[in-house]
C-alpha cells in the first residue's frame, strides 16, 4: 500500500483535498494522511523520521512560510521521498504578476473566512441534534427538516451545514408526537420533505435487505412493516396533514440529489437569492 501525505503548516485541509482527489485516481492502491501545523524545524525533522517506507509515500504540501517549505523540500530530497508544493508556485506567480510581494503566512485563508468557523459550528450542530436527538436545538436552527425515514434529513443536513447553516431534522413517525417547539418557531424555517410512495418502498426494502444480509435476520427483518406498501401510504398521510398544518415549504425529494435540494432549502429560507 502507497501513502501520501497531505502536510500544512496551518489544518492541512486544501493539502488533504488534493491527496484525496489524487488518491481516487487510484482506487484502494493509495491511502491518505493529514499532518497539519509543521511550522518549525523540529517539527518537519519528527515528521520525516516517523515515515517507515520513503520509497512508498509522497508529500503533497501546502505549507506557505518559505524556509520551512525550503527544509521540507531538502529533508525530502534527502530520503528519496516524492514532494510537491502546490501552493509555492501558485503564491509566486501572482506576486510576479502583481509585482508585490506575498505575505507567506500560514492560516491566513482561515483568518480572514469566518465562513469556515461558521460551518464547522453547523457541522457540529448537525450531529448532535441529529433524529431528533435533543429537541432543544430546534429554537437554535436556522433550517428545521422534518419527513418520514428514508427522505434524506441527515444528508441534506449536512449538505446545509457544508454551507454554514445549522440545521436538524425530525423524523416523522405516526405513534410519535412531535415536538411542541416546532408549532413556537417561524414556520418559514420548517422545510417538509415528502416522497413518492413506491421509491419509498423500494428504499426501505433495500435498506432491510442491506442490514438484514449483515445481521444474517433475514425472516425477522421480512415480517417488518418498515416497507409494506399500506404501513409507507398511512406515514405519507400523516406527514402530509401535519405539513398542511405547519403551513410549512414542503419539497418533493423524489430521485432528487442531495444538492439540489439543498439549494432550494436556501432559496426556499433566504439563504441565497434568486434573479
Amino acid at each position: 500500500m502507497y501513502k501520501i501525505y497531505a502536510v500544512s503548516d496551518s489544518i492541512g485541509e486544501t493539502s488533504e483535498l488534493v491527496a484525496k482527489a489524487t488518491a481516487s485516481q487510484f482506487r484502494g492502491k493509495i491511502d491518505v494522511e493529514r499532518v497539519p501545523y509543521l511550522r518549525t524545524v523540529k517539527s518537519v525533522d519528527d515528521f520525516i523520521e516517523a515515515i517507515e517506507e520513503p520509497h512508498h509515500c509522497m508529500v503533497i504540501s501546502t505549507i506557505i512560510t518559505v524556509d520551512i517549505r525550503k527544509y521540507l523540500l531538502e529533508r525530502c530530497i534527502a530520503k528519496n521521498i516524492h514532494v510537491i508544493n502546490i501552493l509555492g508556485p501558485c503564491i509566486n506567480m501572482a506576486a510576479q504578476l502583481m509585482n508585490v510581494e506575498a505575505e507567506n503566512k500560514p492560516g491566513l485563508i482561515w483568518g480572514i473566512d469566518s465562513a469556515y468557523y461558521k460551518k464547522i459550528e453547523a457541522m457540529e450542530f448537525a450531529m448532535q441534534y441529529d433524529d431528533s436527538k435533543d429537541h432543544a436545538g430546534i429554537r437554535y436552527a436556522d433550517v428545521v427538516l422534518i419527513g418520514l425515514s428514508r427522505t434524506s434529513k441527515t444528508p441534506i443536513c449536512m449538505a446545509l451545514a457544508n454551507k454554514g447553516i445549522k440545521a436538524l431534522n425530525i423524523p416523522l413517525i405516526p405513534e410519535i408526537p412531535v415536538p411542541e417547539e416546532l408549532f413556537q418557531i417561524d414556520r418559514k424555517k420548517i422545510i417538509g420533505l415528502t416522497i413518492d410512495p413506491l421509491t419509498l418502498m423500494d428504499i426501505r426494502k433495500n435498506r432491510i435487505h442491506r442490514i438484514g444480509k449483515a445481521s444474517g435476520q433475514h425472516q425477522h427483518l421480512r415480517d417488518l412493516q418498515y416497507a409494506n406498501a399500506e404501513r409507507i401510504l398511512t406515514e405519507l398521510e400523516f406527514a402530509e396533514k401535519l405539513m398542511r398544518r405547519l403551513k410549512c415549504q414542503v419539497i418533493d425529494v423524489t430521485n432528487r440529489a442531495i444538492e439540489d435540494t439543498a439549494l432550494l432549502i436556501m432559496e426556499y429560507t433566504g439563504y441565497i437569492k434568486t434573479k
